[in-house]
């Protein structure tokens, strides 16, 4: 099953709206195949699997698969028939299905056919791995996290004469790995104005960068042209959100000459931020990686306005202009995990 997540993982943040799957045939207990799914419209992992291993599975072979093999024809067959066809007489799963119209379905169907099914091997590991598509398909709304980097005393700029960057290079590597694996990714219009963001993936392997939103309620962002966001070759994937009421024709207009998307939504700063989450679930936009500076952090937060945390803490003291935790955010309810990352923790985990 590790080897089945390694395999998974190969895919990470190609598949979208799909799950990341990896497969494993096993015989007498030795790995001899192995598959995983690359992207939407393409074989699922374990065919491809039965595909490397090329001919019928011997009547010992075990399939282990991270992800309950799905039971009904979408963008291709059943993954539970090819199973069934090719003779496989012990399945090994790691996590269910979290569709509530399937979970269980498949692992019922094979074993009706007499096959034996393990399940819930590495299954947290195997859940952690699909946290977008979870949440997507369960609730029909994009996942959105909310990733910070702070001080020890809860500040996001560090204190005069400190430098910019409050975290390590581990940490900033991972936050290049998260980037690769959201479809999208957010600031506020403050951030892109302050920062100069590009908002790609640069550190693992090729350059890579999914849509780019920029939350500029009123437009502030028009006529500046010499944003990253809106000149780079990525720019066709850059959005610019902002209110229609706050909107000008001279502004809408600038951002079409430059060849920037615009969402000009209905509603009042109170509504934005739900009303911009509605709209990406109409354009099928299955999460979002909110990288906010201290007045959007404490916002959401205090709102309640984000699904998962994302919390890079490093062993540093800030200044006292950027604090992100107040009164009025309560962390009750947050359920954590925490990992290490060179000099500096990473606090992660869904909102109760």
């Amino acid at each position: 099953m590790r080897r089945a997540l390694e395999l998974a993982r190969q895919a990470w943040g190609r598949t979208h709206p799909n799950p990341m799957v990896g497969a494993v045939i096993t015989e007498g207990g030795v790995v001899v195949a192995e598959g995983f799914h690359a992207q939407v419209g393409e074989p699922h992992a374990e065919v491809m699997a039965f595909r490397a291993l090329g001919r019928r599975p011997a009547a010992d072979a075990v399939l282990h698969v991270t992800l309950e093999p799905c039971c009904t024809h979408g963008r291709t067959p059943p993954c539970v028939d090819a199973i069934l066809a090719a003779g496989i007489r012990t399945v090994v799963v790691g996590a269910t299905d979290p569709n509530p119209t399937h979970a269980g379905k498949g692992l019922a169907m094979l074993r009706a056919k007499g096959v034996a099914v393990v399940e819930g091997v590495l299954r947290e590991e195997c859940e952690q791995l699909n946290l977008i598509f979870n949440h997507w398909i369960t609730t029909g709304s994009p996942l959105l996290a909310l990733k910070i980097a702070t001080t020890l005393d809860g500040k996001l700029v560090l204190s005069p004469g400190e430098g910019r960057a409050v975290t390590g290079a581990e940490a900033h590597a991972d936050v290049h790995r998260l980037r690769r694996l959201f479809p999208a990714v957010a600031v506020s219009a403050d951030t892109a104005l302050a920062d100069n963001p590009r908002l790609t993936a640069r550190n693992t392997g090729a350059e890579s960068c999914g849509l780019r939103f920029v939350l500029d309620r009123h437009f502030k962002t028009a006529g500046r042209s010499g944003l990253n966001l809106f000149q780079d070759h990525y720019r066709e994937r850059t959005i610019v959100v902002g209110l229609g009421s706050s909107a000008k024709k001279a502004d809408l207009s600038w951002y079409e000459a430059e060849g920037i998307k615009v969402w000009s939504l209905v509603g009042d700063e109170e509504s934005f931020l739900e009303v911009w989450a509605e709209r990406c679930s109409q354009e099928k936009v299955t999460g979002v990686l909110i990288e906010a500076g201290p007045r959007l952090a404490a916002s959401l937060l205090g709102a309640r306005s984000v699904h998962y945390l994302l919390a890079y803490v490093a062993p540093r003291t800030g200044d006292s202009a950027s604090p992100v935790w107040h009164e009025g955010v309560d962390l009750a309810g947050w359920a954590m995990r925490t990992s290490i990352m060179g000099q500096d923790a990473l606090f992660q985990g869904f909102l109760g």
